[in-house]
């Protein structure tokens, strides 16, 4: 797929804080805080998969196959969140809701997967505690397995990302180890020294011996597909991240594994090619170590290896079984600061001067940016091609959004 893209993002953040309990003449301390934040991104796409003129199974491909324009709302989002000192205990409540806005599209069960993405608290929430210990929390969360190498895709939340690719088992709309778990439990640890981990559990909490229908409270199957659940459905999550980060390093070691997935829709038995219980249900499981790194020169790289595999029925039929590598390098361009004559230009303009300052004398340029990615992928069967080569170019205006409240860390991805 090749992807021509115009970019416009905007983070926003509000936040307040007060002091309960308290005599007008005390010093108001942070016992509370309540942050409202969110991140607009749209964007005008000029998209093509590139399947003029192919052919698989005899048939070949139809319909509108050359470049479509799109307006995509991206990953655009609101949220809210605070913590609540507890007395003297030392703890903190923490809470989190955050809702997907579709900014560009309509809102509603009308797409493929029939949940309504711009329902309140359709993405990363929770409530839990937080200490000098770490935090646990309950909600849902997109996984350790997930955040650990989200910073490693300069094309992260938008249609261009390196999902197609990386915890993508089989090639299709869904990744499978690079998913939000709901009905989660999870621990992050505090920072010791370079080194943080964090584990999660999300039962399966569904009634049927092979999860073949929907998890309790879920209007989906647990995976993402719509019913009937024979595509990937799967009972209990565990995912674990172990992330090292010193100076310009940035290492982290992942492991994610579902149990008892159900692929019976890829034999006979559900009406796929395989022969009957030749795929059946196993468990799948994913690991991937990756390396992140900045050179003086501005230049980040990226460097990800994955392996995925699954304990089917027959091993000669476990296509989700893969190889996956990923490599990105991302230039952020500097300018000189501006001299005397151009400083009082930019106040006599009033409209400042577009930079910010940096220690070495130089300024960095506001969405002076830009990425640059290249990413190689290998496994068996995947589309029938053993390896495909992607590249993509893009600039914008990189945003950060701000840090959680009191140094507790808040998932927002």
């Amino acid at each position: 797929m090749q992807l021509n893209r115009i970019g416009v993002a905007v983070a926003l953040a509000m936040a307040g804080g007060s002091a309960f309990g308290q005599q007008a003449a005390a010093p108001v301390t942070a016992e509370s805080s309540i942050q409202i934040y969110g991140h607009l991104d749209v964007s005008i796409d000029d998209i093509t998969k590139g399947i003029a003129g192919k052919t698989s199974g005899g048939n070949t491909a139809t319909g509108k196959l050359g470049y479509q324009s799109d307006i995509s709302s991206n990953l655009s989002y609101l949220g809210v969140r605070g913590s609540q000192t507890l007395g003297s205990s030392g703890l903190r409540g923490v809470f989190q809701v955050e809702t997907q806005l579709d900014i560009a599209s309509t809102p509603g069960t009308g797409i493929p997967d029939g949940s309504v993405k711009g329902a309140w608290a359709s993405r990363n929430s929770f409530v839990g505690l937080a200490g000098s210990w770490g935090a646990f929390k309950i909600g849902k969360t997109d996984a350790p397995y997930k955040l650990s190498t989200a910073r490693m895709d300069p094309f992260a939340s938008s249609i261009g990302d390196y999902n197609s690719i990386m915890g993508n088992t089989g090639g299709d709309n869904r990744a499978e180890f690079d998913t939000r778990l709901s009905h989660a439990a999870w621990y992050e640890s505090p920072r010791m020294g370079g080194f943080s981990f964090s584990a999660l559990f999300a039962p399966g909490q569904n009634r049927s011996s092979d999860n073949s229908t929907p998890a309790s409270g879920e209007p989906n199957c647990t995976g993402g597909n719509p019913p009937p659940c024979t595509d990937g459905s799967y009972g209990n999550a565990l995912s674990i991240a172990g992330i090292y980060e010193a100076g310009p390093a940035y290492l982290i070691a992942a492991y994610e594994k579902h149990t008892d997935v159900n692929r019976t829709g890829d034999d006979a038995s559900g009406g796929g090619p395989a022969p009957a219980g030749a795929v059946g249900i196993g468990d799948e499981q994913a690991f991937k170590v990756g390396v992140q790194y900045s050179l003086p020169t501005n230049t980040t790289l990226n460097f990800i290896v994955e392996r995925m595999t699954r304990h089917g029925s027959v091993a000669d039929f476990n296509e989700r079984q893969r190889s996956g590598f990923w490599l990105a390098a991302t230039q952020t361009g500097t300018r000189p600061a501006p001299t005397a004559s151009q400083e009082a230009s930019c106040k006599a303009s009033r409209s400042g001067c577009n930079t910010t300052s940096r220690p070495d004398g130089l300024a960095q340029a506001r969405g002076g940016h830009r990425m640059m990615s290249a990413s190689i992928l290998s496994g068996p069967d995947f589309h029938d091609e053993a390896h495909r080569l992607r590249c993509n170019a893009a600039g914008g205006t990189l945003l950060r959004r701000p840090a959680g409240d009191g140094g507790v860390r808040f998932q927002d991805g």
